[in-house]
This record gives structure tokens, sequence and C-alpha cells, in this order.
């Protein structure tokens, strides 16, 4: 049996269960073992040679990276033509996107590398429709923008959200509140900060023996953490935590009253790629979620130049700074002087371990 099936038969046991106190261990067991199934599903079939992901291999650049993720014709291509100088192929037919179109936005002094990929199917987390290289492209990404069609169903969000979710990209959530570390000897020290609604010690020793993992230690320090949540810690190197942007295209389609509705949903932005409508929207609320900063540089005596600006992160300090100048810089580094948001006073002297703001100007004082 391939692992396919076996996903298929553990899905359909899930189903036929009833869930109550009785079997929510047996559930939470098949939960594990699923999260195991779906991860080998998306490794590189054995043989599988350089060709297998043509065309997806494209190498990150630039200061941050968003994906395109949607279903097919759903206007990706032409909103990539729209915000960068990059002609990805469009036309009113499924699957014109074959291959992953990269391009760059350049905002706020900042290059965004845009990945265009092409579109998801559903079973796209079993491997159909390139959903491997798909998936695996998007995992790269430090936001993903799902691209809808506001003329179709609510279901096509959910049937997305389930395929990335299946593969363990986790959109618009934290890790889970909770510290595993594996050890050579001692057994299993599960413990509790406060007493969690939905785990308890016989659960997580079950789903830890099923995993093999007989010396660890465990502490939950979220009371709401749950058995989805235990088994994502313990599958951490196959998860991604990934913030998303909802972006509803061809809203010159659809009646104001559901616009409306549309427009004050959490993590969401309205546009219409045909009427130019709402592209500069989606390219604001793309930079917001992004959290990246601007920071300009200047030498003593001379005004600073805001042309160009450094991008850093947000909650970065002035190490990162540096680091973003030259990778040596702190080595020598003195003192720095910061005017901006985050100075108390202007210019405020700080250390390496400084927080900066967004728009905050910096000269740094060598040895």
């Amino acid at each position: 049996m391939g692992v396919s099936e076996k996903i298929k038969e553990i899905e359909e046991e899930m189903r036929r269960t009833q869930k109550n106190k009785a079997t929510e261990y047996h559930l939470g067991l098949l939960k594990g073992k699923l999260a195991r199934l779906r991860a080998q599903l998306l490794e590189p079939a054995p043989g599988a040679g350089a060709g297998a992901g043509t065309g997806f291999d494209v190498s990150k650049s630039g200061d941050a990276r968003i994906a395109l993720v949607g279903f097919p014709s759903v206007g990706k291509s032409t909103l990539l033509s729209k915000i960068t100088k990059t002609k990805s192929e469009v036309a009113a037919y499924s699957f014109t996107t074959l291959t992953a179109i990269p391009g760059v936005l350049e905002y706020g002094g900042a290059e965004i590398q845009i990945l265009d990929l092409p579109g998801i199917i559903e079973g796209a987390s079993e491997g159909k429709g390139r959903g491997r290289q798909v998936i695996s492209a998007a995992k790269t990404s430090d936001l993903i923008m799902m691209v809808l069609d506001a003329t179709k169903k609510a279901e096509q969000r959910a049937l997305l959200e389930a395929e990335l979710e299946a593969v363990g990209i986790r959109l618009n959530r934290q890790r889970p509140n909770i510290y595993l570390k594996q050890k050579k000897a001692g057994g299993m020290k599960i413990n509790f900060m406060s007493t969690p609604k939905n785990l308890d010690e016989k659960m997580i020793y079950n789903i830890l023996r099923d995993y093999k993992m007989l010396n660890c230690e465990v502490l939950v320090r979220d009371e709401d953490a749950t058995v989805d949540d235990f088994i994502d810690v313990i599958m951490e190197a196959n998860r991604k935590y990934i913030k998303c942007l909802y972006v509803y295209n061809k809203i010159d389609c659809i009646s104001m009253e559901f616009l409306d509705q549309l427009a004050h949903e959490d993590h969401t932005v309205v546009m219409s790629c045909e009427l130019d409508l709402g592209i500069s929207d989606v390219v604001e609320r793309a930079w917001k979620e992004l959290n990246l900063m601007r920071i300009y540089t200047k030498r003593k005596g001379v005004d600073p130049d805001f042309t160009e600006a450094l991008i850093v992160r947000q909650d970065s300090t002035v190490e990162d700074v540096c680091d973003q100048v030259h990778r040596t810089l702190k080595e020598s580094f003195k003192y720095a002087l910061v005017w901006g948001a985050s100075a108390r006073h202007v210019p405020q002297r700080v250390g390496l371990g400084h927080v900066v703001a967004d728009e905050d100007v910096i000269t740094i004082v060598t040895k």
C-alpha cells in the first residue's frame, strides 16, 4: 500500500470515529500517523533528477519573498505584471503558468521578490498538479498572497487553506507555546504550567511513544494547546509559520454589500486587476504584513541620504544594521548615534543592542 492510500485510509477511519472522551486518545494517535505520512509524501521521489523541479528552483533574492498562491485563472499572473516589470503569461484559461515566475517589486526602498506559482488544484498536498514543487516554493516565502476570485464560492479559500495545512504551512499563526527537547536517557518528563483544556499527560505520552521519542522533556505553557499543536512541535522541521494576505480579485463583478463584507475581513484586501482598482492597496498591505523597516545612514557632518535605505526586519537592533552594511563592521563598533522614533532624545548614543524603528537615521562610530 502506497503513502497516499495509507493517508486516505487513516482519514476515512478518522471520519468514521465518533469524537468523545473514549476515542480522543485513538484520534490523537491517528493524527500523529497522518502528520508523518504527509511529511513523507512531500519528500522527493527516489531517483528524481534535477528536472523534477524544473522552473521552481528560484534563488531567493532581495529583502523579502512573497509567493502568489491560488487556484488556476484567479489573476496571479496579471497581478505580477501590474506590480513588477515581469510579464508572466496571461490567458483566461487554466494552467497558463507552468513554472515559478519571479518578479521584483520595488517599494519603500526595498526590493521584494514576487513568485508567481502555478495554480494549486485540489489534491496538491498529495502531489497532484505539481503540488510538491508549488508548496515547497511557497514554504520559502516570507508572506503568502492567496489570490482568490471574489465571484466564486467561499469554499475556494477553505480548500486552499486545507491543502497548505496538510503539508505543514500554518497561516497567520504562531508556533505553539510548548517546549520539547529530546534527550539520550532519563525517560519522559512531562510538565504543565497550567492544566490544559485539550491535552493530558496520557495523550502526550502515547503520542511520544508512537513517535519513538522515549527520552525527552516536555513543558506545555499554553492551557489552550491541542493535540494538533503538540504534533506540530514534534514535526517542527516540517512546519512553517507564514503570514498570509487574502487578496480577492474581480471585485467589479460583485455587489457593494458583498464587497464591503470582504473588505472588513481580517488579513484581507480587495482589488480588480481588470479595472486597475486597489492594486496600490495590495502593495501597501503586503509591505505592512512583511514588517520591514527603512533605516538611513549618516556620516558625521553630512546630511543623511534619504534616497537609499537599509531594509531590516521589525525589532532589529543596531547590530542587525551593522550586519546589513558589512558583516565585519560590528567588530570595530564603538557606538552609534540615532535620530528618530527609537531615540529618547536627539541624537541618542546607543550600543549594538538598541532596537531601531522605521525611518531611523543612524551614524555608526568605529574604534
